[in-house]
């Protein structure tokens, strides 16, 4: 599951109060022992990473399946269970301003693993391009505001993000695992859970997007006044109705129905990764300072003036990842939901913890996946 997924969940705003947060990091820290136990700690780093695996230890914790606290709050227990020593992965960063010491408990956790420095700038890399990726090669109207960073002492790692989109008040996750991750521009969504699906998302990693992604670079790598000069062209009111009125009368074409050009492009930024001549998308994207304007200006000179059509259908689906009752997205996998569901709940079982707190934990369980026993 390269990018496992993303769920659409509402703003639930309010703190999870103490006495449910201690529980919450004590069974979580049962869970995780039992599955390091009987799995490896590699298991635990895959399931974590299966937006619906994550949904229901959330769920089995204590929250409604839907709060948008499903992500923050049990993250935060999941980081404070977790004795990187004890279990030989760790979890760094969070939410707000937790998210931006990411980088440095990396480096912090990876010389306590002694993670050669190589293998250490190699997570680093990934946590930056994970968020780069989600916050502007991906423009679906979610900006990040919690990311968390899993890795094993043998260097497998798991993003888990999310964004808020301020105008619904919804966030949107986003699941991510290196044993998947073979090209972080190139169709990471594998399996999306979501409630919501938007209009006018651009998708810079869909693969109907690879030729835009290859105009973008020729364009950057391009004399910077070219660029400049078709972004021009595209802004002005006249040329923008001129070029719409000329496919509108085209048979078969539609009209212009993205045409959103930013008005502001960072030209000293262009000049700068010009000099630097990126030999692909990727490392286009990984430059300090490429953002969303830069991207979408990008594609849109691509689509309109060269005829590169990058991809605006939002990647989210409508069903978790295990799939639909209805078979939308695809039938259910049933072997791999009860075998989701019965490792969570021989954790519980297993767990270090009172009678009373597994038995409510299991009736969660089962209030959340009624059918499987």
């Amino acid at each position: 599951m390269p990018k496992t997924g993303i769920a659409n969940l509402p703003l639930h705003p309010g703190k999870a109060p103490r006495w449910l947060f201690k529980r919450m990091v004590s069974l979580s820290k049962g869970i995780i022992e039992v599955i390091s136990y009987e799995y490896g700690k590699d298991e635990f780093l895959q399931r974590i990473s299966d937006p619906f695996w994550f949904q229901a230890l959330s769920c089995v914790l204590g929250f409604d399946w839907h709060s948008s606290g499903t992500t923050t709050v049990t993250c935060g227990a999941l980081k404070e269970a977790v004795n990187p020593e004890e279990f030989g992965f760790a979890i760094a960063g969070g939410k707000g301003k937790a998210s931006r010491k990411t980088l440095c408990e990396v480096e912090k956790i990876g010389e306590l693993y002694n993670l050669s420095t190589q293998s250490i700038e190699e997570l680093k890399y990934s946590s930056r391009m994970a968020a780069k990726i989600d916050n502007t090669a991906v423009q679906d109207g979610h900006n990040l505001y919690h990311h968390v960073l899993i890795f094993s002492e043998n260097k497998k790692w798991v993003v888990i993000q999310q964004g808020m989109n301020a105008q619904t008040n919804y966030a949107r996750r986003y699941h991510w695992f290196s044993e998947e991750v073979d090209d972080f521009v190139c169709e990471p969504h594998n399996a999306i859970v979501g409630d919501i699906r938007q209009e006018k998302v651009l998708d810079m990693t869909a693969k109907q997007s690879e030729l835009a992604q290859k105009i973008s670079v020729d364009l950057i790598n391009d004399d910077p006044s070219h660029l400049k000069r078709d972004w021009t062209e595209l802004t002005l009111h006249h040329n923008q109705r001129t070029l719409d009125n000329w496919m509108c009368a085209e048979k078969n074409r539609k009209p212009i129905e993205y045409l959103h050009m930013p008005k502001i492009i960072n030209w000293s930024k262009m000049k700068e990764v010009y000099d630097f001549q990126p030999k692909n998308y990727e490392q286009l994207l990984s430059i300090k300072g490429v953002g969303p304007n830069t991207v979408r200006a990008l594609a849109l000179i691509s689509d309109l003036i060269y005829g590169e059509k990058p991809s605006w259908s939002d990647p989210v689906k409508f069903s978790f990842t295990v799939g639909g009752k209805d078979g939308v997205p695809f039938p259910v996998d049933r072997k791999a939901m009860d075998e989701s569901t019965e490792l969570i709940r021989q954790g519980i079982k297993q767990a270090k913890i009172g009678d009373k707190e597994k038995i409510k934990a299991l009736r969660r369980l089962k209030e959340f996946i009624p059918e499987s026993k």
